[in-house]
């Protein structure tokens, strides 16, 4: 029965299999079709040819479009799903405490790439695990950290190793009516623009704006917020999620011998499929809540290599149970103590601590490859000095 399983969507692992999975749906704000809601905003561009605000490109038939939640921002929500517990066993759970905090590796935005576990115990293992990714071997990341292999991840500062994105999904609104939005914040608490607060008695007067820019921080003084961003309204192409699952990517991915391949293969489209099919919580931030629009387009396809289009329906429960079988065929033979397997046969993972003697030793390591190429180049770098005594210079660095 489970090898059945296993084999159910051994055709997307097929040379000639599908090129991906799209799913294409109509959203639309919990309020209606015709509501106020919030896309995400960005800071202004170094050159200031965006002033940022609202990522919106205009067309010159007039026409318009909002990116309403990014490619990065959308593997960031669906990825710490894998935290919870009917997921959780499909995955290892890497917690990096530093201090008083604990992070799971699931939370951090740059995956295994992230400093946070770069610069902890895990430091060696996950070195050794990229670069044999550099040399075809993608079956050690996917002990340690297998959704960096489902959404990508880059080692960019330190091997360069890059797994490519396999599920990529984004949001966007169409032929949208931009608004503002303005707002008073009377340092009472009341409609009254009188308080306390004024009377010179109480604070004395202000002096300057220095000192009325410090009362306003403080809470002491009137805060008027005026045509801020205010939100849109999508027009009748309404708001669209576009979600790809790059098969022809994961059948990029390899392990040591052509055995180990297909059980990576497996797994790693388990995770996939369980992201994939995963219906989004609706709540992306403060007056957007997008759910699906009940009499909106929906599409579930498959697509080949030469174009062709083939309606499907992988259900979630589906994909759950293929995940949980390719999970445990995956790890079988893994030499793994009873306390440090998960319920499918996994490893649970572990706790490690983040270094921060590591961390410093990359600060400086860093400081001195600057300072080499300055050198290089004739120059004297910032840092030049200090990069010769690696203690010095990290702990200078951290400290500012």
């Amino acid at each position: 029965m489970s090898d059945n399983i296993l084999k159910r969507f051994d055709n997307y692992l097929a040379v000639d299999g599908p090129a991906a999975l799209v799913v294409r749906e109509q959203l639309v704000p919990v309020e209606g079709a015709d509501a106020v809601f919030f896309p995400a905003t960005y800071a202004a561009s170094e050159d200031k040819t965006f002033k940022g605000g609202y990522n919106i490109n205009g067309f010159s038939d007039g026409t318009n479009v909002v990116l309403v939640d990014s490619i990065g921002s959308q593997s960031n929500r669906i990825e710490p799903l894998f935290k919870l517990d009917d997921y959780a066993g499909l995955v290892p759970q890497i917690i990096i405490k530093a201090g008083e905090k604990e992070i799971n590796l699931l939370d951090a935005g740059h995956r295994a790439g992230d400093a946070i576990v770069r610069c902890s115990s895990l430091q060696a293992e996950l070195q050794a695990a990229f670069k044999a990714l550099l040399k075809g071997d993608a079956g050690s990341l996917a002990r340690i950290a297998p959704t960096s292999l489902v959404f990508g991840v880059w080692d960019s500062r330190d091997t360069q190793a890059k797994a490519p994105r396999l599920l990529s999904s984004t949001i966007r609104a169409y032929d949208v009516k931009q608004l503002t939005r303005s707002a008073q914040y009377w340092a009472g608490g009341s409609a009254d623009p009188v308080t306390v607060y004024d009377d010179e008695r109480v604070l004395g007067p202000i002096k300057d704006e220095k000192d009325k820019k410090e009362r306003s921080t403080s809470g002491f003084t009137h805060v008027p917020a005026t045509a801020t961003h205010g939100g849109v309204i999508a027009g009748e192409k309404g708001i669209r999620r576009d979600a790809t699952l790059a098969l022809s990517a994961l059948r990029l991915l390899s392990s040591v011998n052509e055995v180990e391949t297909k059980k990576l293969r497996r797994y790693i489209l388990g995770l996939a499929l369980v992201a994939f099919t995963k219906l989004p919580g609706g709540y992306l931030r403060q007056g957007t809540i997008l759910v699906k629009k009940e009499d909106g387009e929906h599409l579930f396809q498959e697509v080949s290599a030469d174009g062709n289009r083939t309606n499907v329906a992988v259900t979630h429960a589906d994909a759950l149970e293929y995940a949980r079988v390719a999970t445990r065929a995956f790890w079988a033979g893994v030499d793994l103590k009873d306390e440090e397997k998960s319920t499918l046969g996994g490893w649970k993972g572990k706790a490690v601590d983040f270094e921060p003697s590591v961390a410093r030793d990359d600060l400086a390591g860093k400081a001195a490859a600057k300072a080499a190429k300055a050198a290089k180049k004739g120059k004297k770098g910032p840092g030049t000095e200090a990069a010769s005594d690696s203690e010095t210079f990290a702990e200078a660095t951290l400290s500012a």
